[in-house]
């Protein structure tokens, strides 16, 4: 497969959130080229647990050679080796990888919707994109 662009938001609010974002992004130049990396910001949890720890988010854009599937797969064994334990929805949670967009794929599996299915709708999603400088009209 040729190399086609991902974008990944990241997110931790449990721990030493910032080190655990920046073990994120090494661990993901095993799976893509890493191209743009966002600030972190700071935001207020999203439909969590009432007194969920605040997050701290970024996103990452580049190349991969892995087709979808295969890529979210990646993402959910990185989290696996960085802690991540998955105790409910929207519970905290040490990192968070989500795939925000694959190339032009649209898809709508049981396992992947891309783009990302609510990534329009969270600003701690939109702000490190347009800080990488994605286009915000290819998650509609």
């Amino acid at each position: 497969m040729s190399p086609t662009s991902v974008v990944v938001a990241l997110g931790s609010n449990l721990g030493d959130r910032a080190l655990n974002l920046r073990r994120a992004v090494h661990e993901l130049r095993s799976v893509m080229s890493v191209v743009r990396v966002s600030r972190m910001i700071e935001t207020k949890p999203v439909d969590a647990p009432a007194g969920s720890p605040d997050f701290l988010n970024m996103a990452v854009s580049g190349w991969t050679h892995l087709p979808p599937l295969e890529f979210l797969r990646a993402l959910l064994a990185i989290e696996q080796r960085l802690g991540r334990v998955r105790r409910g929805r929207n519970a905290p949670r040490t990192i968070d990888l989500d795939l925000i967009l694959h190339d032009a794929h649209r898809m709508r599996t049981r396992e992947l919707t891309l783009p990302h299915p609510r990534a329009h709708e969270r600003e701690f999603v939109l702000m490190p994109l347009r800080d990488i400088g994605v286009p915000l009209h290819s998650l509609a």
